[in-house]
């Protein structure tokens, strides 16, 4: 609770429960004060603007942000600081709907009329009623009373009072509270003026009779609780004033369906009174809000402003809110930023779904690059009580005492034919392998990067590579392909054939493999529109145009740049089409080593290219001895 909201709420509580239990264990906040009562949520408070100490609250649970109005006003009145718009835009809105649509009257023209009609009561001999809540609108309209009583000397015998030692209790509140309020209040502080100290208006003690004696007393204004008239005060006072058509009631704030304050507004003929009878009415009854809850335009723009994802609208009768939530429906009908409105019954269960960005904050050697925008970054996310850290797995001991672990698998393959024919195999497959030599002169197979094939022993490969989710995946196809070499037709044909086998993309077959290549993009485009032909290059003073496809349907004719693979055409909507299948060939034509293609370790382990300096692995003898005896009793077994 703000420190006003405290000092309210100690009366309130006695006033309502005659005890205050609960006192001692309120914190008191300030606004804009972030409240963090456990890791991953916190509470802003923001002015709310409805009474004095009154916030919204703006809660982030682990990212997800959620702002609760409650009650809030944006009139610029004469003692609240109104709502303020949070400068964080929030998923959810949490808002009120008391009034829906409807629009209240100018802020200075309703106090005028105000004004003039209490003046203009009074002077023909009649009372005013003003029921009113002891806090909040009580002490607004208690400002505009003083001001105009003191402008007007023709009224300083005119008596003013509020009845409510609820209200009096708090007028206390107000006269020191004053850093809570709006800088109206505070500039006339400053000058040793505190404008809740009265000249004009005082309090009437609530004595017994005390009603009926101001009742049949001179003219008057009585501001009197409770403001719906149910009881107390204010009703005691209306039904005295009732029947004299010189008085008058004017309901200052919102009145519930069901009360009297609403009732009344209906102007009956009768009222009936609380011990049961009816009472002729022949009082005047006025409507001038001076309620501190938003209108519809002020909530429409306030809505606008905050731009949250979901609106939730509450605090409303149902009229009310759906008609606000309609208002809001056509308002966003089709926006691309998919704003949701809204307005669940009581006791309904709300499921929401959000579209947001997680932010993570890189630490460590990944923040010391210059990232740029669209830049792609690589490293481990920590999460750790619902915020999210990128680092780089080789700080990980630095900034969280971890440590990290390779698992590196090995897997043996007994082999029979040569390795030129294994690697004839998985350039097949897999479109690129790099054959050098590591470390031990060990040749070695080097598969998309990631899988090391070595030529161990004479009659035996083995498999070697960092243990991860997408390695373990290449391995396992790696382990399946040369496990099926010896019984695949290709291979049979191969090793019959009295040349050694060549390497799917030798240098000298490059201009073969690009010819391949655009023959296969072109078949695909013939197969999709009908007519695809391969138009060659001519050469003209020494520079060479680069090889297109021409694609014809009907009257429009379509080019396919086959350097680039750019699509261009005066028929936009071809140009289209050709363009997505262009792209469907060249994914369906590339290699697995072009499409998946991983980060290479041949920075951490390198291969030489002199193969020609390859040897088999030494190893101990009586481990290999070892080995052979344990495969011999497994045979037995």
């Amino acid at each position: 609770m703000t420190l006003a909201t405290k000092a309210v709420y100690k009366f309130i509580m006695q006033d309502f429960l005659r005890m205050s239990l609960s006192y001692s264990s309120i914190v008191t906040i300030a606004a804009h004060q972030v409240i963090v009562p456990c890791p991953g949520v916190s509470f802003t408070p923001f002015h709310a603007g409805h009474v004095l100490g009154a916030c919204m609250f703006l809660i982030d649970i682990a990212g997800l942000k959620v702002l609760y109005t409650g009650d809030y006003s944006r009139e610029d009145d004469r003692h609240l600081v109104q709502a303020q718009v949070p400068s964080i835009r929030p998923d959810v809105l949490i808002v009120e709907s008391t009034y829906g649509v409807q629009k209240h009257e100018a802020l200075r023209g309703r106090e005028q009329r105000f004004v003039d009609l209490v003046t203009a009561v009074v002077k023909r001999g009649g009372h005013v009623l003003l029921p009113s809540f002891a806090l909040g609108r009580a002490q607004e309209i208690l400002l505009i009373l003083e001001e105009h009583w003191s402008k007007n000397p023709d009224l300083h015998s005119v008596p003013i009072y509020y009845v409510s030692s609820l209200a009096k209790k708090c007028m206390a509140v107000y006269q020191t509270n004053i850093s809570s309020m709006n800088s109206k209040i505070q500039e006339r502080w400053n000058r040793q003026d505190n404008p809740f100290i009265f000249k004009f208006i005082t309090n009437l003690p609530q004595t017994r009779g005390a009603e009926k004696k101001v009742a049949e007393g001179p003219p008057c204004v009585v501001l009197a609780s409770p403001g719906f008239m149910d009881n107390g005060s204010s009703r005691e006072l209306l039904e005295l004033w009732a029947p004299d058509p010189r008085n008058a009631v004017i309901i200052t704030g919102y009145s519930v369906e069901g009360t009297m304050a609403r009732d009344i507004q209906n102007s009956p003929d009768e009222i009936v009174s609380m011990k049961g009878n009816t009472i002729p009415r022949r009082l005047a009854v006025e409507v001038i809000s001076f309620s501190a809850h938003v209108d519809g335009e002020q909530n429409l723009e306030f809505i606008k402003q905050v731009k949250a994802q979901h609106v939730v609208l509450m605090h409303g009768e149902a009229k009310a809110m759906f008609s606000l939530k309609s208002k809001l429906e056509q308002t966003y009908a089709g926006n691309e930023e998919g704003i949701q409105i809204h307005a669940p019954h009581n006791t309904e269960n709300l499921k929401l779904t959000f579209r947001g960005d997680r932010i993570a904050k890189a630490i460590g050697r990944i923040a010391e690059g210059k990232a740029t925008e669209n830049t792609t970054l690589q490293g481990l996310l920590l999460s750790k009580d619902y915020t999210f850290t990128l680092l780089d797995p080789r700080d990980l001991a630095e900034f969280t005492g971890l440590s990290t672990s390779v698992v590196v698998q090995t897997q043996r393959i007994a082999i029979s034919v040569s390795l030129d024919l294994v690697k004839w195999h998985l350039e097949g497959f897999f479109g690129s392998v790099v054959d050098g030599i590591d470390a031990d002169h060990v040749r070695t197979l080097r598969v998309m990067g990631t899988v090391d094939v070595k030529h161990t022993r004479e009659d035996e490969l083995t498999l070697e590579w960092e243990s991860s989710i997408t390695t373990d995946m290449i391995a396992d196809s790696t382990l399946a392909l040369i496990l099926g070499i010896e019984s695949s037709p290709a291979s049979v044909k191969l090793t019959m054939s009295p040349h050694s086998h060549h390497t799917h993309a030798d240098e000298g077959d490059e201009e073969l493999m690009q010819q391949i290549r655009c023959e296969q993009i072109a078949a695909f485009l013939e197969s999709h529109f009908g007519f695809a032909e391969i138009e060659l290059p001519e050469e003209t003073k020494g520079s060479l145009d680069d090889p297109t496809i021409i694609v014809r349907v009907d009257e429009s004719t379509a080019r396919v740049n086959l350097s680039n693979l750019a699509v261009s055409c005066g028929n936009e909507a071809l140009r289209s089409r050709v363009q997505s299948v262009v792209q469907m060939a060249a994914t369906t034509i590339s290699s697995l080593a072009d499409m998946y293609g991983l980060k290479d370790i041949h920075a951490i382990r390198p291969l030489e290219t002199k193969i020609d300096d390859a040897r088999f692995k030494e190893e101990d003898e009586d481990l290999l001895k070892e080995e052979d005896e344990d495969e011999e009793i497994k045979m037995e077994s």
